[in-house]
């Protein structure tokens, strides 16, 4: 047996209006038809995966994240920028490229749930709009398998 993909991911939601607003409006999600839990559950359509918020008081963990890729990470960022959401402390940078040239951004959600953003190219961003981009690699060396790790396995794999 072997996993074929992610099918969904679930994360605290403190208010769920809020929150379903928050990937709704910020991420184009779709909301879908969610079952009768014991509790508040809302689905969510993410591409060919499914995003589940859970109505929960307990705050969200710290640095555990969902990670997403958008198709236009400009546009993201910049919206980022104007709700105030760039989250700079989780990881020392709201904005970052990877040793293999890939490009995070993290965000905070209305519950606290930290949120990547991700882009395959930092190549192709106009820095214009997003500014300088602090290197992972200028920050903590990357040699042998840190130095080869990538972001987009499909990207690396057609290279090969």
């Amino acid at each position: 047996m072997r996993a074929k993909r992610l099918n969904h991911v679930s994360i605290h939601a403190n208010d769920m209006e809020e929150s379903l607003g928050f990937y709704m409006d910020v991420f184009g999600m779709e909301r879908l038809p969610s079952p009768n839990f014991s509790q508040h559950v809302e689905w969510l359509r993410l591409g060919e995966q499914q995003l589940h918020l859970f109505l929960r008081a307990e705050p969200a963990p710290e640095l555990h994240h969902i990670a997403l890729d958008v198709d236009d990470f400009e546009a993201a960022y910049l919206k980022a920028k104007e709700l105030g959401l760039l989250e700079r402390n989780a990881f020392g940078a709201a904005v970052r490229e990877l040793p293999d040239g890939a490009v995070q951004m993290y965000i905070r959600d209305p519950a606290g749930n930290l949120v990547e953003i991700d882009w395959p190219d930092a190549t192709t961003l106009d820095r214009s709009v997003i500014g300088e981009i602090p290197r992972m690699a200028d920050e903590r060396p990357q040699t042998g398998e840190a130095a080869r790790a990538t972001l987009y396995h499909a990207a690396a794999d057609s290279a090969r």
